[in-house]
């Protein structure tokens, strides 16, 4: 697909996947909008996409409070009239038990991961429909097959992302907007730096670098498939597990309880 002038939302811009998407986008000729919380680092990441020679708008913003993400669709509705590519990046994770996380922690999490995709989409559909066109690309992780122990609700926030896609997907069939959940294996971003996995592993010998996730991202936002699983050899695992659940399930607990 010609990314060229298309205008591109990203959010969770400011770092990892959504800030080398930007980059990827922008190489294209894409125009960038940057939704982030931390605005100093939106700013830093403006400047430097300025080599591109290219539209950019970033806003500060929360989406898990549906406030501010309404206050920023209205904003961005409001100089570019509508958007061609949103990327619902933004996301976290709090590592522990559930017995030992608060509820508080639990609903965070769902709150950013799950209902801030909800508050964007909701904000932005109606002009693509509208337009008849757009897509969704929606960030999820092969957690949203696998419930692993210790990021139980990180995966019941992914799992709901991609069973919202999906039912979305059928609704939209023949208004000429797509949707695509792309769900990566562990990524080597700050996604790890939470307090919570300072006794985690941050890297494995099969993570994947935040280049090979935006490539995948790029990739989402022309395709017609629900899922995109990168690598997509680990699509066998995610058979392997819905076909075999009584063989792999005890695996997955001995091994991530470790």
């Amino acid at each position: 697909m010609d990314f060229k002038d298309k205008i591109v939302l990203i959010t969770g811009a400011s770092s990892g996947i959504g800030k080398e998407t930007a980059f990827q986008f922008a190489e294209k000729g894409a125009k960038v909008i940057l939704i982030a919380r931390r605005k100093q680092k939106l700013e830093e990441i403006e400047i430097e996409l300025k080599k591109f020679n290219i539209s950019t708008l970033i806003c500060e913003c929360d989406v898990s409070n549906k406030l501010e993400v309404k206050k920023m669709s209205e904003y961005v509705l409001e100089k570019y009239g509508s958007i061609d590519i949103l990327i619902n990046n933004a996301g976290f994770a709090i590592y522990g038990n559930v017995s030992d996380l608060t509820t508080e922690e639990i609903e965070l999490q769902m709150a950013t991961n799950y209902f801030g995709m909800i508050y964007c989409i909701k904000n932005f559909l109606p002009i693509m429909i509208k337009n008849k066109s757009g897509h969704i690309v929606n960030v999820a992780s092969v957690a949203a097959s696998f419930g692993l122990p210790g990021i139980a609700s990180y995966c019941a926030s992914k799992f709901a992302m991609l069973g919202f896609s999906e039912g979305l997907k059928h609704e939209l069939t023949g208004t000429g907007v797509g949707i695509t959940v792309v769900s990566p294996i562990m990524v080597r971003t700050n996604f790890f730096d939470h307090p919570s996995f300072k006794k985690m592993p941050k890297n494995s010998a099969i993570s994947l670098d935040d280049k090979a996730v935006a490539k995948g991202i790029l990739r989402a936002a022309n395709s017609s498939r629900l899922e995109i699983i990168i690598p997509s050899i680990a699509r066998i695992a995610v058979w392997i597990k819905n076909t075999f659940p009584y063989l792999i399930n005890p695996i997955i607990a001995r091994v991530f309880k470790k």
